[in-house]
């Protein structure tokens, strides 16, 4: 079926609308759409005249439909210019041929199209590249340029349609797929709607199907994204809502808009309030409510509204034309100066934008002034309401909230572009009843922007500290409790006699009031004896030698005036056969220097030492770490299995004190990492007690490093790495985009997007193509690399398949957005996804940083909401370490009860220890066979 460049324009607009002109069907009307197709007639045979008169009678012609003919034709300009090719026809309003400054050269034609509007849009653009593209292939010569002429000045405009010919192609296909079923697009609402003569019976159908679409506000991606999980009406979408807790790290930031809350109060028809919103006006409210024409950046009315004692002075500002403009903003300075202390109140942006465009055009009040202070704090009820307050109506529009609250405008179809139109009439005939209607509405906007006022006001509390207003029609989302059907929770009784019977049959109250009445067993179990401190018993004692000099100013001239002090330290012994506690006991004796008089322990530094010993430390670390076991849990454990009295505090600061002591280690891993030729990266969420932060893992083949940030915006990882030379494997955040180095991107992610999209789309056949032909040339790269390694020299016999893949993926004719985007996707990251090739030893995958992430996550499991975010450094540190031990083959608690820093160091040792039992085993296992 062939189609024309008006369902084409329709299409860019709405597919119902482009599926309604194909059939032929008229609209209901809408003033707007009738207004606009005048205007554009009008301005179109305006402008061909123009042109065709700037020319003489044999440089313009009637256009002919004849190829053959054009390529030879003589004139300048073509009006109306039928062009066809195959199902696509256009009428170009005007055809320029430029003739060919070179023998043998063809002569360029370029499409010329009217438009009246004084600002272009994209649709405008695409428009002319559909001229631009049926010409080309109707004369099958490049067309890659275009004009449009538009506006009051008849503004001429080049665009270049080569750059738009892709997208063209992709929405004729789309079109032509349309028209060729049998059955209509899914009837959704938009931003168009109010300018479509089709708005209501789209409208009505939306209605009876209580689709998504009439929330206003929702965008197609996250209607889509409901649509997936089964929900395709408003009703469906408001059972969806749970209350939150709003946690304290996010108590200054603004509500998050939740549709379903939207959905919930259009449902129950109740004005549902989320958290404790406070609209403070204190002084005088003044209402502002102006109209324009935005096209021209033109303000001709100003409305404003304002009480004075019982009185309410409304006053309308007009401007006959662009030279009163300044005249009226200068009586709506005026008007603000005369009242005492205004506050001026507006709904939208578009009040916002006219005071700084005013203040930039002709300037503002006098610095210090009422008018200055006024229009430096104005409130928008709109920002107030947006994510707090939550009407029963589709949107959040002046005309849904007020006509909620009560409020009527004496037109019913008044709207901001009904008004457009009435001026553009009162321009035109100077008509007093287009003044009034003008007038009017915006009287009317001004006194809804007050009763809606008023109601958000109603809602608050009257007093400082007390409770929302308690009415029938208001829900208070904060009192509301998420429901949890199948946990344990106490049970909420409606009479208060089965509560307390309820709580007899507690399991701690039967056993303490009740069981132990008559069962003995249970009540001597409920007898416990009082835990006493045993004193452990000492396994070594180590006395301590007199000192040779004293510690502070080396003389050698003191004496013991302390004899026999002790100290002890709990410690753990780590034996062949297991574990078990050992205690030290230190004696020795305090001297005191005659020199100057400071006094000292037989050995230096150990009054300082711990209570408890490096085995124990480690131990606990040990747990804490790599056993990811609870602070609680493993203090209960020493303390049961080891007959200790270890606190949770103290079982904490064991934590705080390695954390410490490896610091340097984990800097020089760090270190190692910044200045090595492979780096792997990857980034995961955390939750602290008080706010959210984010771990990065940095990782290559031996080391592994996890570092805190506040946010994921990545400046510190960027800083840390911008001297970094090596390749980065990372997945397709854009954070690592701006790290100058080599990179890598992780082929397993973008395989499961795929995978992803083939599930969601399993009958796109563009998609299916586009991964198929992907497969082919990763797969025999997989196995290059199970066979050879991860080596340049073998892997560069696939550098030539990408090339060819690249090729053909261009050649792929896609009509699908999803298998579209994944096309974009592979040309966008052509150089970082086949990177590998080029170099020895570089992953194709982030396995390595993934698999750190899932150390970290059986952490976070742990730890998550209770750590702050110096505990969480802390177990980063600890974390790293043991992270990097596994990786290099190491035991982490061997590592930490060697008391070496040095991971390299501790390894070397280890070889060498390994080197020497292995010889010992040979030499015995000659004796032997000697033997």
């Amino acid at each position: 079926m062939a189609f024309t460049a008006q369902i084409f324009e329709a299409y860019l607009k709405c597919p119902s609308k482009c599926w309604f002109r194909s059939l032929g069907e008229e609209g209901t009307g809408n003033m707007y759409a009738d207004w606009v197709r005048m205007q554009n007639d009008a301005y179109r045979t305006d402008g061909i005249e123009r042109l065709l008169n700037s020319v003489t009678s044999e440089e313009r012609a009637v256009a002919q439909a004849d190829s053959a003919n054009v390529k030879t034709a003589k004139w300048k300009f073509a009006a109306n210019f039928p062009a066809r090719k195959e199902n696509l026809e256009t009428s170009v309003h005007i055809v320029e041929r430029v003739p060919s400054e070179g023998r043998g050269k063809p002569a360029q034609f370029t499409p010329i199209r009217f438009i009246f509007p004084n600002k272009l849009s994209k649709d405008d653009k695409l428009l002319l590249a559909y001229d631009a593209f049926v010409l080309s292939e109707m004369l099958r010569r490049d067309v890659s340029h275009g004009k449009i002429i538009h506006g009051d000045n008849h503004t001429t405009v080049k665009v270049r349609t080569s750059a738009l010919e892709s997208t063209v192609r992709k929405l004729t296909a789309k079109i032509a797929a349309l028209l060729a079923s049998d059955l209509p697009p899914d009837f959704i609402l938009n931003r168009h709607c109010a300018e479509c003569e089709y708005q209501v019976p789209c409208r009505q159908k939306a209605i009876e199907k209580d689709d998504l679409s009439l929330l206003a506000g929702m965008t197609e991606k996250e209607r889509k994204k409901l649509n997936s999980k089964g929900i395709f009406t408003i009703t469906q979408l408001s059972y969806t809502f749970r209350p939150r807790r709003r946690p304290k790290r996010l108590r200054d930031k603004r509500e998050k808009y939740l549709h379903s809350l939207k959905a919930l109060a259009i449902r129950e028809k109740k004005i549902h309030i989320v958290g404790n919103p406070e609209l403070k006006i204190e002084c005088t409210p003044v209402y502002l409510d102006v109209e324009g024409l935005p096209d021209r950046d033109f303000y001709y009315l100003i409305g404003i509204r304002f009480r004075i004692d019982d009185s309410v002075e409304q006053h309308s500002l007009w401007a006959d034309s662009r030279e009163d403009e300044e005249g009226i903003w200068r009586e709506f300075l005026r008007l603000l100066e005369s009242v005492e202390k205004p506050v001026l109140i507006c709904y939208g942006s578009y009040e916002m934008t006219f005071l700084k465009a005013m203040c930039g055009r002709y300037g503002g009040p006098c610095q210090g002034s009422i008018a200055e202070k006024a229009i430096s704090s104005v409130i928008n009820i709109l920002s107030f309401i947006y994510g707090r307050v939550y009407f029963p109506v589709p949107s959040n529009g002046l005309k849904d909230i007020a006509g909620f609250c009560g409020f009527q405008w004496t037109e019913a179809d008044a709207s901001g572009i009904q008004s457009i139109v009435w001026r553009e009439k009162w321009e035109a005939f100077r008509d007093s009843l287009e003044h009034e209607r003008l007038t009017s509405y915006n009287t009317e906007d001004c006194e809804a922007l007050e009763v809606v006022t008023r109601r958000v006001l109603s809602l608050q509390c009257p007093q400082a500290g007390s409770e929302v207003t308690n009415e029938k029609d208001i829900v208070d989302i904060s009192k509301q409790k998420r429901e949890h059907p199948y946990g344990f929770k106490r049970n909420t009784f409606v009479l208060p006699e089965f509560d307390s019977i309820n709580k007899a049959a507690y399991w701690d109250y039967q056993r303490e009031r009740v069981f132990i009445k008559s069962d003995n067993a249970i009540r001597h179990s409920l007898k416990h004896p009082k835990k006493s401190k045993k004193t452990l018993t000492v396994n070594k004692i180590i006395y301590s030698k007199p000192p040779k000099s004293c510690p502070n100013c080396s003389s050698n001239k003191f004496q013991s005036y302390i004899k026999s002090a002790k100290r002890i330290v709990i410690d753990l012994k780590f034996t062949p056969c297991g574990i078990k506690r050992w205690v030290t006991q230190h004696q020795f004796n305090r001297y005191k220097c005659f020199m100057c008089g400071k006094t000292f322990p037989a050995e230096h530094g150990l009054l300082s030492k711990s209570k408890y010993g490096s085995e124990l430390i480690a131990f606990v670390v040990y747990q804490c770490i790599e056993l990811r076991s609870p602070i609680m849990t493993i203090e209960k454990n020493i303390n049961r299995l080891f007959g200790l009295h270890i606190g949770e505090r103290e079982a904490n600061h064991f934590k705080v004190y390695a954390a410490n002591l490896y610091a340097t280690t984990y800097n020089a891993l760090i270190s190692i990492l910044c200045n090595g030729n492979l780096l792997h990266a990857d980034e995961t969420k955390m939750s602290l007690r008080d706010k959210s932060c984010f771990v990065w893992v940095l990782t290559s083949m031996e080391e592994v490093v996890y570092i805190c940030t506040e946010t994921r915006e990545g400046e510190y990882v960027n800083s840390l790495l911008k001297d970094f030379k090596g390749v980065l494997v990372s997945d397709f955040y854009t954070a690592y985009d701006s790290i100058n180095c080599p990179q890598q991107k992780c082929l397993i992610h973008l395989i499961r997007d795929i995978n992803d999209a083939l599930y969601k789309h399993p009958y796109d056949e563009g998609l299916k193509r586009v991964a198929n032909e992907f497969t082919k040339v990763l797969r025999p790269m997989v196995e290059t690399v199970d066979r050879f390694g991860l080596k340049h020299y073998f892997l560069k016999k696939h550098l030539p398949d990408v090339d060819r893949f690249y090729k053909n993926l261009k050649c792929l004719a896609l009509t699908t957005e999803t298998s579209e985007k994944l096309r974009e996707r592979f040309e966008k990251n052509r150089s970082v996804l086949f990177t590998f090739l080029s170099y020895d030893g570089i992953p194709w995958n982030n396995n390595n940083a993934e698999h750190a992430v899932k150390a970290f996550a059986m952490l976070r499991h742990i730890i998550k909401g209770v750590t702050t975010e110096k505990g969480l450094r802390d177990y980063l540190i600890l974390l790293s370490i043991c992270e990097t031990c596994k990786y290099k083959g190491l035991d982490f608690l061997d590592f930490l009860r060697s008391g070496e820093k040095n991971i390299d160091v501790f390894a070397e040792s280890q070889r060498r220890r390994r080197g020497r039992h292995s010889a010992v085993l040979k030499t015995e296992h000659a004796r032997s066979v000697m033997h």
